[in-house]
């Protein structure tokens, strides 16, 4: 198991990249608003494209994830996403990294570790 947990985390890591591109995207929008023209702005919005294509591969890399790692293991390790969007969003968008959202992250980085020494 070990030895797939750098192809867990690129996974991971694109997926959590692309909610960030992707909130990027749509600050740069506004309001999501299903008319003609905010559609064509967001079809030429290169964080919305780059969010979806991080999306893609990451999701073409979780494929080859589960192909070989239990899921029961795998899956746990998108908790990863979750500290690197709050990190990440704390530094570019100047969202809030409070005492609780620190605990959380530090709760999910032991669960990991339980994870990662598990035997299946």
């Amino acid at each position: 198991m070990i030895q797939f947990i750098p192809l867990i985390l690129f996974s991971v890591a694109l997926n959590a990249f692309a909610q960030l591109f992707i909130k990027k995207g749509m600050l740069n929008l506004g309001a999501l608003d299903l008319s003609f023209d905010f559609i064509l702005r967001g079809l030429g919005n290169i964080y919305l494209w780059i969010g979806m294509f991080c999306y893609g591969v990451s999701i073409l890399s979780w494929m080859a994830v589960l192909s070989k790692v239990n899921v029961s293991v795998a899956y746990p390790f998108l908790g990863v996403g979750f500290i690197l969007s709050a990190i990440i969003a704390y530094y570019i968008f100047g969202e809030p990294l409070t005492f609780y959202k620190i605990i959380g992250i530090g709760l999910i980085c032991v669960g990991l570790v339980f994870l990662t020494m598990s035997k299946g």
